[in-house]
Formats: C-alpha cells, sequence, structure tokens
C-alpha cells in the first residue's frame, strides 16, 4: 500500500477523497438539499449495501476463477456452467431434504468432481494452448447450456432461505428523522449479510493459504516454473488437479448463494462467467485481494448504477473496466 501511494500520489488522494465521500454518504444525516437532487438515503444505502453483497457472491465465482484462469493459466470459460449447475444441485439437495447447509457441502463436492475431470480431461492435454481451451471451453459451455435446459427447463429456481436468516436486521445506519426527532435504521436482509461474511471467510482463508502455507508456496512455484518445482519430487499434476477442484467448487458454492438471494436459470451461466471475466481484469490476475476489491467495485457500480442511472448501468461497468485497462493493464492488485 505504501509502494502505491509513494508511486501513485494523484490516484491515491482521489480514492482517499472518494472513500471519505462515501464514507460521509453512509454516516452522516443528509441535508434537505441533497435528497432532493439524488433521492432519499434509505434508497442509497440499501443500493449500497446490495452492491457490497451482489460483490460478495461475485467474489465467490471470480475466485474460483481466478485459481484457475490467474493463477494456473488455465482458460476455462465453462466456469459460468459450474456456476449454474452448482445453483441446480443445490436446490434440489435443498428441496429434497429441507438442509441449506447440505446443499452448500453437496454442491461443492459434485461440481469440484466435475472440475477434476475437466482438468484431466481437457486441461491435462492442453497446457499452454490458450487458443485450444478457450474454443474447448466455450463448446463445452454450450453443450452444458442445453444439458441442463433439457434436464431442469426454462423456470426460475430460487433456494429456501433457513427459518433462521428469514426476516430483516437493523443496523447502526441512520435513514431519516421523524418530526418527533426519532431516528430511523435501515433494515437490511439478515440472509445477505451472513452470506457476506461467509464470503469475506473464504477470502480470508483462500488468501493464508496461498501466502502462509507450503501447499500455496508449491502452487504459486509449479506456475513460475514447473520443471524446477518437478525436480524437486512434487508431483504437480496432483497439486493442479487439487487447485482446479477447489476453484471449481467455489463457483458451485456461489451457485447455492445464488440461488438463495437472487435466482437461478438458464442464462446465468454467461451472466457470471461475464462477471467473473470483468472482475479479474480490474482486480488482477491470479489475486485474492484484487478479485474481493474487483468484485466490490463491480457490484457496487451495478447496484448504484441500476438506481440512478439505469439506461446505463451496464455501461458503467464496462466502462470501469476500460478505464482499469488503460491506466493499469495488469490490474489494480495484480500478482507482480
Amino acid at each position: 500500500m505504501s509502494r502505491f501511494i509513494e508511486r501513485q500520489p494523484i490516484w491515491s488522494l482521489v480514492i482517499l477523497l472518494a472513500i471519505a465521500l462515501l464514507a460521509w454518504l453512509i454516516f452522516a444525516v443528509w441535508p434537505p438539499g441533497l435528497e432532493d437532487a439524488i433521492g432519499r438515503k434509505k434508497v442509497f444505502l440499501s443500493a449500497v449495501f446490495n452492491g457490497i453483497t451482489l460483490g460478495g457472491l461475485y467474489f465467490l465465482v471470480a475466485s474460483g476463477f481466478t485459481l484457475i484462469f490467474g493463477l494456473m493459466r488455465n482458460v476455462n470459460l465453462a466456469h459460468g456452467s459450474l456456476y449454474l449447475f452448482g445453483g441446480y444441485v443445490g436446490y434440489g439437495i435443498s428441496a429434497a431434504t429441507g438442509s441449506w447447509i447440505l446443499a452448500f457441502v453437496v454442491a461443492f463436492v459434485v461440481v469440484a468432481a466435475i472440475g477434476i475431470l475437466l482438468q484431466f480431461l481437457v486441461f491435462r492435454r492442453m497446457e499452454g494452448q490458450d487458443l485450444r481451451q478457450t474454443m474447448v471451453t466455450i463448446g463445452l459451455s454450450i453443450v452444458f447450456a442445453d444439458l441442463m435446459l433439457w434436464a431442469f427447463g426454462g423456470d426460475f429456481y430460487q433456494i429456501q432461505t433457513p427459518a433462521w436468516l428469514i426476516g430483516p436486521v437493523q443496523l447502526p445506519l441512520m435513514t431519516a428523522m421523524k418530526s418527533s426527532g426519532e431516528a430511523v435504521f435501515l433494515q437490511y436482509p439478515l440472509v445477505r449479510l451472513v452470506i457476506f461474511c461467509g464470503s469475506v471467510v473464504i477470502g480470508v482463508l483462500m488468501w493464508l493459504a496461498l501466502n502462509r502455507t507450503r501447499v500455496g508456496m508449491i502452487v504459486r512455484a509449479g506456475v513460475d516454473d514447473r520443471e524446477i518445482l518437478a525436480a524437486t519430487g512434487v508431483h504437480i499434476q496432483l497439486v493442479f488437479v487439487l487447485v482446479f477442484a477447489l476453484g471449481a467448487g467455489l463457483a458451485g458454492i456461489a451457485g447455492v448463494v445464488g440461488g438463495t438471494f437472487q435466482s437461478i436459470s438458464p442464462g446465468e451461466d454467461t451472466r457470471f462467467l461475464l462477471a467473473s471475466l470483468v472482475v479479474v481484469i480490474v482486480g488482477g490476475m491470479g489475486s485474492i485481494p484484487g478479485a474481493a476489491l474487483g468484485a466490490l467495485i463491480i457490484g457496487l457500480a451495478e447496484q448504484l448504477g441500476s438506481v440512478y442511472i439505469p439506461t446505463y448501468a451496464i455501461v458503467v461497468t464496462f466502462l470501469i473496466m476500460v478505464l482499469v485497462l488503460a491506466l493499469r493493464p495488469q490490474g489494480l492488485l495484480a500478482r507482480r
């Protein structure tokens, strides 16, 4: 962080001012003129928290994608299909057993197993051939989409939220002041907050595993120079299979999350694949903190854009990506 401030003082000042402005908008009491200009504070706060929690979902998808694409250099454009299939598996398990937690476990295991098959049958045969991997996985995503449409139909499915997570929770953020002087505080769905906290925990554990453990050291060394690492006796292919399984399993978990507070339906695979690409480009390939930052930026941009400039909301997302590519092509927090 200190190096970034030294090298980019102007951008550091811009980021600091943006953070300060956002903090003031969230915690301060809005003057009447501001509410007349941009609307009620409750709408703004809801959009901010929707963006943050959506960023948590994007992070779960993109973290698996950045493991496979950014670290292992495997171009898996069928990653969105893994997300959607995980959502369908989670819905089926939840509907059959009534257990929301079991849906996560089964979705992770099943989708991770599919990831292992992809690594064995596809990517191991095309190592270092980016164009072939791209074309083959695009074809696989089309096949998977048709198979899921045939198996599950074109209906929308939503995974039932467990009873202990139903309902709102009051946050210590004031949205308005009544004429009697009583403060009105923001009410927000508990399930979204719990899921976001879960994504934070997963992100921290992934970062620790990659940067503070021997396995993480082996993975990073295998990406940089697998021949030298193989000479030390490490079974590189086994390590890469496990990493691929973890990345695919995270997509399955994200599918259950998406099916819980949104829905799952045909077309969601393409949407979340594009979101993962944008998040990884903005945050930086192979960087877990970068995926978290990129997911947060894109989630906030989507939700605030849909509230204040709905016609151009999607343009804002890709404008952010273009700006990052123009000013910092390697991503905001890319690995060196």
